[in-house]
């Protein structure tokens, strides 16, 4: 087998070292500026690092598998050692409902084996698509998972590569896709090695998370293969059918070809040559439409982005909470609600009162397809970087729960639901870690609680990311959705995937024939798909919503009502909503 990597940073060799063998003396590569390859007996399992020079061994950059972790050594993983039972062509992401899972907290086991076996339930629910969060190895056994080291590997306490392959075959076998969260833009402060070897960071940028991934200065280039070929293996070996990107705003890449333009083209060339169709979702804060706009017209070709937008318009419309990035949608939350739906962006060049500027572009309706937006009332961001971790279900009425699950599945974008969500999970979702580094551990949970302390939290009530009991109480419940209301709750998620699937007007990708009506002192929104009307109340008090037109029929209400009558007036109880088609 030969064995090769990428260290310029070597000055005199390179060496190959087996657990189980003498040392092999890697030799550079004549071709490649930078490469040391050797070639040494090796199968599936062998346990190998490099050591530079005189120092010490250092796991693979392209690791595999991490038997024991960020720190421990390699291993081999031999790609044909797994027999695929399910053929799968693929799964579009327009028509697509996903359902954003962590595995750690999924189910008490916190595997891939274990999240595999509680799949079917999501494919009766009709979920199309299970967009995991990363996986990739982390200190520890528990923790998000934004913090991983070894970019082509899978955590070990999370079951490994062979798990996600039982995972993946199992999801396809159930009409599910698949999505990885994949995070480019920083690694791990614990057990990142890749500077030992080369220039994979850079300080001609700076992040939040210190020096930035090197994009655009000297040796980009083989850092940029590096990114590239994790994307394009995840896709690839492992059957993935599509990746959501990590915040690709705070990716510091100043070349005229950039690195996410170079990473689509390479998956559009993927799909093509797999013969199976494959998407990039961007996580993007800077409300730019041409983050989708495929390259030929200048954009960077990605095949849809998170609208923070739209959610950040329901949040406050649902619970009138107005403080940091909210003060500007809180101001007007129905008209902000009601701007999403037809425009995508409510910043779309308009003044934003939280970064004290202007912010945003605005989205050309007819140019720009509503399925490139994912829409969502709850992520694992909005939910667990609040200081408890609390859901929406801590404090909303189930009406109000209701009314959020039709505006996201009856809406214009492609909907997205976090874990629990379709019960109403009751569950909180909390920031933990688990850092071996008793410095940095304490460097975490000192920093969240002086961050909370600065908006009125006691340091006390923060729950500590290090205690095994935050991650505990993350974890779902599943016995919930079997009692009201959570048992109400899931059967009117079924209820609308189940429309969402069976009328095309509400995958109608036009953002154009979106016809919104409101009221902003009686808290009612209305809004046509097609031949369907969609009515929310989101008031205490009853509300008359004039629909117009001839009566219609009811299709499914959250509270029983009457179709509209001559006059064309819907009534609709406090905190309920109905989707009526017709009129």
């Amino acid at each position: 087998m030969q064995f090769e990597v990428w260290a310029p940073t070597a000055r005199d060799r390179v060496t190959l070292r087996r657990a189980d063998a003498a040392d092999h003396p890697m030799t550079r590569d004549p071709l490649r500026e930078g490469w040391w390859t050797a070639d040494a007996p090796a199968a599936d399992g062998t346990r190998y690092g490099f050591a530079l020079d005189d120092g010490p061994v250092l796991p693979d950059p392209r690791s595999r598998r991490q038997p024991d972790g960020p720190d421990g050594l390699s291993a081999v993983v031999d790609p044909a050692s797994y027999e695929w039972s399910t053929p799968w062509h693929g799964r579009p992401l327009p028509g697509a409902v996903l359902y954003e899972l962590h595995v750690g907290t999924f189910t008490d086991e916190g595997t891939l084996d274990a999240a595999a076996a509680q799949l079917a339930p999501l494919a009766a629910l009709g979920i199309t698509h299970i967009e995991l969060m990363p996986v990739c190895p982390f200190p520890g056994t528990h923790g998000w998972g934004y913090e991983g080291v070894s970019l082509w590997a899978v955590h070990e306490p999370y079951g490994g590569p062979a798990a996600l392959k039982r995972f993946v075959d199992t999801a396809h076998g159930l009409g599910l896709g698949v999505v990885l969260d994949v995070v480019h833009n920083h690694l791990g402060p614990s057990g990142n090695y890749l500077p030992l070897f080369g220039p994979y960071f850079t300080d001609t940028h700076h992040t939040p998370w210190g020096s930035a991934v090197n994009l655009d200065a000297p040796g980009s280039d083989e850092v940029r293969a590096y990114l590239l070929g994790s994307a394009l293996a995840w896709l690839r070996d492992y059957r993935l059918d599509g990746l959501r990107l990590d915040a690709v705003h705070a990716l510091a890449d100043t070349r005229a070809l950039t690195f996410l333009e170079e990473l689509s083209t390479a998956v559009d060339a993927l799909s093509a040559e797999l013969g199976r169709p494959l998407f990039l979702i961007a996580e993007s804060d800077l409300n730019d439409p041409r983050t989708t706009t495929p390259r030929p017209a200048g954009g960077l070709g990605l095949h849809a982005q998170w609208n923070d937008d739209f959610h950040h318009a329901l949040h406050t419309a649902l619970t009138g909470e107005s403080q940091g990035y909210y003060a500007d949608f809180a101001a007007r939350p129905v008209a902000a609600l009601a701007k999403t739906l037809t425009r995508a962006f409510f910043h779309d060049g308009t003044y934003s009162s939280f970064r004290g500027r202007t912010h945003g572009r605005p989205v050309e309706p007819g140019r720009t397809p509503a399925h490139r937006f994912l829409g969502y009332a709850q992520t694992h961001d909005q939910i667990g970087n609040r200081a408890l971790g609390d859901r929406l279900s801590a404090t909303l009425s189930p009406g109000l729960l209701a009314c959020a699950a039709t505006l996201v599945l009856t809406g214009p974008f492609t909907p997205m639901l976090f874990m629990g969500e379709e019960w109403g999970a009751r569950t909180p979702w909390q920031f933990f870690t688990d850092h071996q580094d008793p410095e940095l551990a304490e460097a975490v949970r000192s920093g969240r609680r002086r961050e909370f302390a600065a908006h009125g939290w006691a340091a006390e009530s923060i729950p500590d990311p290090q205690d095994p009991a935050t991650r505990d109480r993350s974890c779902l419940d599943r016995t919930e959705a079997a009692r009201e209301p959570h048992a109400r709750l899931l059967a009117w998620h079924r209820d609308l995937i189940a429309l969402r699937h069976s009328h095309p007007d509400l995958s109608d990708p036009d953002l154009a024939t979106v016809k919104v009506a409101y009221d902003e002192g009686a808290r009612w929104l209305a809004y046509r798909r097609g031949d369907l009307r969609i009515a929310l109340n989101l008031s205490a008090r009853p509300a008359e919503i004039p629909l117009g037109g001839r009566s219609g029929q009811v299709l499914v209400a959250w509270e029983p009502v009457e179709a509209p009558g001559p006059d064309g007036v819907l009534r609709l109880p406090p905190e309920s909503c109905a989707v009526l088609a017709g009129g």
